[in-house]
């Protein structure tokens, strides 16, 4: 299996914002953006979950210059059958910012810090042609079970480096129950 590796993220041309680490002092600012970008507060309190039990492997924000954080994504730590891997959740913008680069930002930036880790996989769920231009493919996540979406076009893996192939029950970290 050839390792995929993300093309390196950046701002490109006319986009004027900085993808760094999530500080602490900035969860109000993402809290906002996520109750923003969702109908409702479950993806935030998703992440103020992760946080809290320590499951938040990468967090990232897009920051505008003047300071404001226009997006964010998380990365926790998740098995799939005997495989490490990291569920990509949730990928976040502010609806005035959308459209502008910032997500596709944010998660090739993760996704080149997660190529770091020695989780072999990402698993995501949604939109396939969204996450598919990052190499996520429903193939490589159809032998994963053990939740509602298994076998669904949406949810998608991506091989970070050299990993067997996925296959056995989804473990998301304990606060993904929260979702329910």
């Amino acid at each position: 299996m050839t390792p995929r590796v993300p093309a390196p993220a950046s701002a490109g041309e006319g986009n004027p914002f900085t993808i760094r680490d999530a500080l602490p002092a900035d969860a109000p600012a993402i809290a906002a953006v996520l109750t923003a970008a969702f109908p409702t507060e479950a993806e935030s309190t998703l992440v103020t979950a992760l946080r809290a039990t320590g499951d938040a492997a990468i967090e990232l924000v897009a920051e505008a210059p003047d300071g404001a954080i226009l997006g964010h994504v998380l990365l926790s730590p998740m098995m799939a059958g005997a495989q490490r891997a990291l569920a990509l959740a949730p990928l976040s913008v502010v609806p005035s910012a959308q459209r502008r680069g910032l997500g596709a930002a944010l998660v090739r930036k993760a996704l080149e810090r997660a190529c770091a880790r020695p989780e072999g996989w990402c698993l995501v769920l949604g939109d396939p042609r969204y996450y598919g231009r990052f190499g996520f493919a429903a193939d490589a996540a159809s032998q994963v079970t053990g939740v509602p979406w298994s076998g669904h076009p949406a949810f998608q893996a991506l091989v970070l480096h050299e990993a067997s192939p996925l296959t056995g029950d989804a473990r998301y970290a304990q606060a993904f129950g929260l979702l329910d």
